[in-house]
């Protein structure tokens, strides 16, 4: 893929309340590429994040996308229906969005093998473990065959161990369906292991204070975590993260 899948020009937003969540923000997403948006709390990542969904309009400038491009929306709660079973959850997404009823079942099952659940089909959500029900939440989404998948804290809520294979497993289905990421977290660690830029942004109203480029080739192996070179850039967005907001 090439070209731009997303281009924020001049946006900021300040909601009815009168809060400024975001400065001015210019970027340029580039189609199939995984960018992670790091910051403190507070500083218009999710806001930022809804922008580019379409969620929630823009106070000036704007956001442009493909009409075309299929865009889905991972939350950090799972957010399942308990009284239906893991394919039927699996299928939400299209039906709620118009799809064709005969597209139902194989592409929840193309999405439940993506994220490793395939055999949990008839299974129910109080049945499954935590990092389970957010492969499920992943594979809802992912069943939409989006062009765009945007991820607000999903694995937030998981163990560490569990995070980092689920971070492990999220690496690997973009490279294997191909679509563009753009991820809000929390966690340097994960921004770094699954980018292939880091957006920095300063505390509210959030503007962009760095945009890192991160030099490692893909499939990345869970040893790289362990090196001194990833540890040298966890350092180097870390670093971004404490400067003064810029005037």
């Amino acid at each position: 893929m090439s070209g731009a899948a997303v281009e924020l020009k001049g946006v900021s937003k300040r909601f009815d309340s009168g809060l400024q969540a975001l400065g001015q923000v210019d970027f340029d997403l580039r189609a199939g590429e995984f960018v992670s948006i790091v910051g403190p709390s507070g500083c218009g990542k999710s806001t930022l994040l809804r922008i580019v969904a379409g969620l929630i309009a823009t106070s000036t400038g704007e956001c442009r996308r493909p009409a075309d491009i299929e865009t889905a929306f991972v939350f950090q709660e799972a957010a399942l229906l308990p009284w239906r079973t893991v394919e039927r959850n699996a299928q939400l997404l299209m039906e709620l969005e118009g799809y064709k009823p005969e597209d139902y079942q194989p592409r929840a099952a193309e999405a439940l093998k993506l994220v490793g659940l395939a055999g949990f089909e008839k299974s129910y959500p109080h049945q499954l473990s935590g990092g389970m029900r957010m492969r499920l939440s992943l594979a809802r989404a992912l069943a939409l065959r989006p062009g765009l998948l945007l991820l607000d804290e999903p694995l937030a809520a998981v163990d560490e161990l569990t995070r980092d294979i689920l971070q492990e497993e999220l690496s690997a289905m973009w490279q294997q369906a191909g679509f563009t990421g753009v991820l809000v977290t929390h966690n340097v660690h994960e921004a770094v292991y699954l980018s292939d830029r880091v957006i920095v942004m300063s505390p509210r109203p959030g503007r962009i204070l760095d945009v890192i480029d991160v030099p490692f080739a893909f499939p990345r192996a869970p040893e790289l975590r362990a090196t001194p070179e990833f540890a040298r850039l966890t350092g180097d967005v870390t670093a971004a993260l404490r400067r003064k907001q810029p005037a």
